[in-house]
């Protein structure tokens, strides 16, 4: 009872603000996630002292019962010496065990796995209040082994140095008080013991911080290498590059062994120094001893049990030597961890932002500029465009012209640089991103799934949906017959089949069948589409267009798409060239008019536009 009792002091998940960034240095940043767990932490340190206090006393409980042993009346020893006797077995018999039993319950308990869970879901939560730009710089493979490795690194820092360093600390000044209290020239070669092991602990950590740090650093690029080959894995197999990625990763386990082994020469030369040291006050403490012994100031019990400490001394100089060696590797980890994680969040809720609230939608960009942030050329300026309420308007262009980025800005993926973007009159930098991407449904045409169920997935957007509601939006989508026929490689069948990482498991045009499902079980008040059926084939995409009709019914509409068939139909149609409209009005007025926008009707072959492709669209599109 009393461990299931402890087990619950510490809640993982217990609110915090997540929007405050950790300090960067390392002290700060472990205190900023161990503060949740101080007062466990001193309840492990309270008891650290008191376990290990009882360990050194045993040798002061040995020199008095050899000591005992050499000059008690054996025929009364018992009874003479009683109270001794059964104060060193209470000790012995009842306080280690019952020490032990409650450092080993505290730590393992109440600290270690609910404070590293703690860390790493702290630290996945402010992690993921980055922007989109964030995550698309870096590895997810690396940003993942970063969160997942700073919890045992900072738990460890603490832990560490409550229970290995006080023992160290506790035995240390046992020695040096018992031999002290027998001869200033026993304790010397203690004292001077420490002095250089102390010496020798200055000179190796800062060398080992520096170099565990680089290894973790190529440790995590080595993590992130290999996911991206795994993540990739179509694409290696497709273009036959297994040898390529093979020297990639080659290459990057190469490059971790070498800063492992420079870390490993720096640990070879410190514990043979430390052998060294060790061996030398072996010696002088044996040497010390004979010396007293022999002109009667040290007893026997005292110097069985003065030269046990030593010896215990010694086994523990190069646990701790490792252990410090340790420290500093998570000391590494957490430097590299906050490189990462301790960051400003690049789009946050500006001060006292308002929840969004929706009554027409109608969407109003006023003057917007942005680019990102290649150079000083842009890919929107200036742009203005009002979308009234419940209105269908379908965004022309080639591949690069803004279209997409559009959509990035309205969902405030990015901040804009000029101007600003209203709907119902609401500027969108003064609302919650929450309550703005709450209201806004998208199909995009880079459709990713969860590796989850396909029910999970339809209900993304709607968690509380009923299973009715989450089959009604597959067959709308008309998805419910190939979710009828799934099977993953556990066994699960139909919505309880799970679809591989990123969907991985499905084809693209039922990737955006499932997408589509999602969307219409969202019911959001504005809907984008950037490229919904480009996945589908005719049939499929004839079959869905009542669908879609159904679901664009009474919402405003943002929709883009290559194939200019899909999106004839649309309300107005808006012609964008370099971030800029070029024409706008209906499909029949653009086609009448010969302007741009006949000219691409004109080229058309199959219905899609020609691409031609510039630098800033393909970073959003």
């Amino acid at each position: 009872m009393i461990l299931d009792w402890l087990e619950r002091r510490i809640d993982p998940f217990a609110p915090f603000d997540e929007a405050l960034m950790p300090p960067k240095s390392v002290g700060g940043f472990a205190w900023f996630y161990l503060r949740p767990v101080r007062a466990a932490l001193l309840a492990l340190f309270v008891i650290a002292v008191i376990a290990g206090s009882v360990e050194a006393s045993l040798y002061l409980v040995l020199r008095w019962f050899i000591d005992l042993l050499g000059t008690a009346d054996k025929a009364n020893v018992l009874s003479d010496h009683a109270v001794g006797i059964g104060l060193a077995l209470a000790l012995v018999a009842i306080m280690r065990p019952a020490s032990i039993w409650a450092h080993e319950a505290l730590s393992n308990q109440l600290v270690v796995p609910q404070t590293t869970n703690l860390v790493r879901w702290r630290a996945h939560l402010y992690t993921l209040g980055h922007s989109l730009s964030y995550f698309q710089g870096d590895f997810a493979g690396r940003l993942s082994n970063r969160i997942v490795q700073v919890g045992p690194a900072v738990r460890e820092l603490a832990v560490v140095f409550i229970d290995t360093l006080l023992y160290v600390a506790i035995y240390a000044v046992t020695a040096v008080g018992l031999f002290g209290s027998i001869s200033p020239w026993l304790a010397l070669p203690v004292v001077l013991w420490i002095a250089a092991y102390a010496m020798l602990t200055a000179w190796f950590v800062p060398r080992a911080r520096a170099r565990s740090h680089a290894t973790a650093e190529t440790r995590s690029a080595l993590i992130g290498r290999v996911v991206d080959s795994y993540t990739n894995i179509l694409t290696v197999k497709l273009f036959a590059r297994d040898r390529e990625e093979r020297a990639a990763v080659r290459d990057a386990v190469q490059v971790n062994t070498d800063t492992y082994l420079y870390q490993f020469r720096l640990v070879t030369l410190t514990t043979s120094l430390l052998g060294v040291l060790n061996s030398a006050l072996l010696v002088a403490t044996a040497g010390a001893c004979l010396l007293l012994w022999r002109g009667g100031g040290l007893s026997t019990g005292e110097a069985s049990a003065g030269l046990a400490l030593v010896l215990r001394l010694i086994a523990m100089s190069g646990w701790v030597m490792q252990t410090v060696r340790g420290v500093f590797e998570n000391v590494g980890v957490i430097q590299e961890s906050m490189q990462t994680i301790s960051r400003p969040h690049g789009l946050v809720d500006a001060p006292e932002a308002k929840v969004l609230a929706v009554k027409g939608g109608e969407i109003r960009y006023d003057r917007v500029g942005f680019h990102y942030g290649r150079g000083d050329a842009s890919i929107i300026e200036n742009f203005s465009l009002t979308i009234r309420a419940g209105e269908r308007v379908g965004l022309v262009g080639v591949s690069g012209a803004g279209k997409s980025t559009l959509a990035a800005l309205l969902l405030r993926l990015y901040d804009v640089e000029g101007g600003r973007i209203l709907i119902d009159g609401q500027d969108i930098a003064t609302v919650t991103q929450a309550s703005l991407r709450e209201a806004v449904a998208m199909v995009s045409q880079d459709t990713s799934l969860l590796h989850r169920s396909i029910r999970d997935n339809i209900a993304y957007g709607r968690p509380d949906a009923t299973d009715e509601e989450v089959v009604r939006a597959a067959r709308l989508a008309h998805a419910d017959r190939f979710i009828a026929d799934l099977v993953d490689h556990k066994g699960r069948r139909g919505y309880d089949a799970h679809v591989g990482e990123r969907g991985v498991k499905l084809s693209g045009g039922q990737r955006q069948r499932i997408a589509i499902a999602r969307v219409m079980l969202k019911d959001a008040p504005i809907l984008i589409l950037d490229e919904a059926t480009s996945a589908l084939d005719s049939q499929v995409e004839a079959a869905i267009q009542d669908s879609l009709d159904t679901l664009m019914a009474g919402k405003t509409v943002l929709a883009i798409a290559h194939r200019l068939s899909t999106i004839a139909a649309m309300d107005r149609l808006v012609v964008i060239e370099a971030g800029r409209i070029v024409e706008e009005g209906t499909h029949a007025q653009l086609v009448a008019k010969g302007g741009v926008y006949a000219g691409l009707w004109a080229r058309q072959s199959g219905g899609f536009l020609p691409d031609r492709t510039a630098p800033f669209e393909d970073a959003a599109e």
